[in-house]
């Protein structure tokens, strides 16, 4: 994860220059390495949405507008936590320009694509022994902090949560027996054809009618 500059928790030298005078503490050489403990700490006991810039902060031991200096926004912090291997805004780029009717196979193959590549292997690992030990809260902040929100640009305001929550259920669904559980077929099929198959479900819970 590159280490990036803006998001709404960015501050001038001024606030960091109480560690250092070069916007560094003593023994900062561990201070990122801090963050990212105390982070994956908190999102797993609290979620994305309960876990705060702040929190983390205070956990780490550092000012948080170090963190924003690292990290740039809540959303980076929790990559560079998890690892994961690449931009989600990247990853979902083309789902902001398919058409409408494509939304949901088109989200399922960016987002399989990722798990199945030979970067996400050590995101699907801490994801997958989040879910083994029962740390549910990190798993759920993969949805609402870094797919949910792009998906969410897609779709109207028409029962907007209960379609997200169904899309998720689904997303969720096959990363579990894909990854977990390892459920032949679903384990070894390939991304075209649990696209062919679910994509249209999907599609349906997103834009379709839910009665």
């Amino acid at each position: 994860m590159s280490r990036g500059e803006g998001g709404g928790l960015e501050a001038g030298p001024s606030h960091l220059d109480r560690h250092t005078g070069r916007g560094r503490r003593a023994g900062e050489s561990t201070a990122r390495d801090d963050i990212l403990a105390a982070a994956r700490e908190l999102f797993s006991a609290s979620g994305f949405d309960r876990t705060t810039m702040r929190a983390v902060g205070e956990r780490a031991g550092v000012d948080p507008a170090l963190i924003s200096h690292y990290f740039g926004s809540k959303q980076g912090l929790f990559l560079a936590a998890t690892e994961f291997p690449a931009d989600p805004q990247e990853v979902l780029r083309p789902l902001r320009t398919c058409p409408h009717d494509e939304i949901g196979a088109t989200a399922l193959r960016a987002i399989i694509t990722v798990w199945d590549s030979p970067a996400g292997t050590a995101v699907v690992a801490r994801f997958r022994q989040a879910v083994v030990a029962d740390e549910q809260e990190l798993f759920r902040s993969l949805l609402t902090g870094v797919i949910l929100p792009i998906v969410r640009e897609r779709i109207g305001e028409d029962d907007a949560e209960l379609r997200l929550g169904l899309f998720a259920s689904q997303v969720a669904g096959i990363f579990l027996t894909r990854h977990v559980v390892a459920l032949p077929p679903i384990a070894t099929a390939d991304v075209d054809r649990l696209v062919a198959a679910a994509g249209p479900t999907l599609q349906r819970y997103l834009t379709g009618p839910l009665d």
